[in-house]
């Protein structure tokens, strides 16, 4: 029985090697141990703080982003709206000068053609005038007392005129 129960001489001294090992366990591995565990506790708290923060500060930048953008929205239909408008009154203010060109052009060349009709009836006149003339002076030339002489002057004249 004695490999069952130990001698008390036996249990004396492991209790004394017990108690030796954990005096040396508390005063050299305890401390470093606990150390290290604290700070392993330390550093995990700060990496959740870290991040929280880093989480909260990504709400506040997303929320911040989709404020920027929803005026980048606003100004660019603001920019467009003063573009079309813009290019909308350049088109009217084009549309309107031209009307004033056409209108322009069409009083010129109204006033070019009249100018001609005028310089053409006149050249008409001068013309008839100076056929007129020419006519005249041809009868008093002939003798206008006899009908047979007139009445050969008249043919000659108007086989003259068809000529030219």
């Amino acid at each position: 029985m004695d490999l069952i129960l130990p001698s008390s001489g036996l249990v004396f001294w492991q209790l004394i090697g017990f108690l030796a090992l954990l005096f040396i366990l508390i005063k050299f591995a305890w401390k470093p141990m606990l150390a290290a565990l604290e700070e392993r506790e330390t550093s995990i708290d700060n990496a959740l703080k870290s991040a929280e923060l880093a989480r909260t500060e990504m709400a506040n930048l997303k929320a911040e982003n989709e404020k920027l953008l929803a005026e980048a929205r606003l100004e660019r239909d603001t920019i467009l709206k003063k573009a079309h408008e813009s290019s909308a009154k350049m088109i009217e203010d084009a549309k309107q000068e031209s009307l004033k060109a056409g209108a322009q052009m069409i009083e010129n060349a109204k006033a070019v053609i009249e100018t001609e009709k005028k310089a053409a009836l006149a050249d008409v006149k001068t013309q008839v005038a100076t056929l007129t003339l020419e006519v005249t002076e041809k009868l008093l030339r002939k003798n206008l007392s006899e009908d047979k002489a007139q009445k050969e002057l008249v043919d000659e004249f108007v086989k003259d005129l068809k000529l030219n």
